[in-house]
């Protein structure tokens, strides 16, 4: 599929409450658990994605727009959720993250940006050059790859369970850690 922005916003501008509704008012053995050592819990995956807000999408945005490849992107922590959320709740988590979410895509549509600047090159740290058309496109990606991955999560707390139905749910079998 070619790269659309403003199909990139329907999914980007949907992700919030998919995981306000996957997760709110969820009991802790639901949001803690996880799939084995070195796993993310559902609490985990949220606080990521709140980094990710901070200081991952628009920063990069910006800096291909304002600098192009003459200044590389600062290297993200993917491990920081670990010591910023302490002390948040999950539902501190999801409400910081639809807000952060909301003002990143009020941002993105106020820099109006044409077809001829998704072509623009920013330089990552460890991959080199990428456009911008690529940075956006892998904000998507990366969301639905953490919507999956809270989802699959959540599956695998009853991956015992299900007793031998786990054959019939693919989601349980691949990669399975239990």
């Amino acid at each position: 599929m070619e790269f659309r922005l403003e199909h990139a916003v329907e999914i980007l501008s949907r992700t919030p409450e998919t995981l306000n509704r996957l997760l709110r008012d969820l009991p802790d053995s639901w949001i803690t658990g996880n799939e084995g050592p070195d796993t993310w819990s559902a609490f985990d995956i949220m606080g990521h994605l709140v980094h990710g807000e901070e200081t991952d999408w628009v920063p990069r945005v910006k800096i291909i727009l304002e600098h192009g490849e003459s200044r590389a992107f600062e290297p993200f922590d993917r491990f920081a959720q670990f010591e910023k959320s302490k002390g948040k709740s999950l539902m501190d988590l999801l409400d910081e993250f639809d807000s952060l979410r909301k003002g990143n895509l009020s941002l993105l549509e106020r820099m109006t940006i044409t077809p001829a600047q998704l072509a623009l090159r920013g330089m990552h740290p460890e991959l080199g050059s990428v456009t911008l058309s690529q940075l956006l496109a892998t904000w998507v990606a990366h969301d639905l790859s953490h919507v999956a991955q809270a989802t699959r999560v959540l599956c695998k707390q009853y991956s015992e369970a299900v007793g031998p139905w786990k054959q019939y749910l693919p989601i349980l079998v691949v990669g399975d850690k239990s």
